[in-house]
């Protein structure tokens, strides 16, 4: 998926008024999800984003164990959001990620996670 498909779906999805708006909530969710990944696997799905997104998961913070509560806590921080809010931001950005890397990589990237993610996915669960 192009860049500006992927911030077109997250837009849509997410209801962003703007397209910069959308690349704020993509990077900032990005970045977080990066920090839940061992590093071989970070690499593994910035090498199936587009090269303007790439940065955010391979330039996150520390690898961290953190589940979806705390996650959605991060998220609402990082944009200045509600919890609410986040949890929408979180779901815009990770069922557009869902569809936009392939199905190998995404049972990687979820095998890494609580269950407590998948709806942010757009999956009923994990497995």
């Amino acid at each position: 998926m192009r860049y500006d498909e992927f911030l077109a779906k997250v837009r849509e999805l997410g209801e962003y008024a703007d397209t910069s708006e959308a690349d704020r909530a993509t990077r900032a969710v990005l970045g977080l999800l990066g920090q839940r990944l061992v590093d071989g696997e970070r690499k593994d799905l910035a090498a199936q984003l587009p090269g303007e997104l790439q940065d955010a998961v391979l330039t996150a913070g520390p690898q961290e164990a953190f589940g979806v509560e705390d996650f959605l806590r991060r998220v609402a921080r990082d944009l200045s959001a509600t919890e609410e809010t986040a949890r929408w931001d979180a779901s815009a950005v990770l069922t557009t990620l869902a569809e936009a890397v392939s199905g190998g990589e995404l049972n990687q990237i979820l095998s890494q996670l609580p269950a407590g993610y998948a709806p942010l996915f757009g999956k009923a669960d994990l497995a």
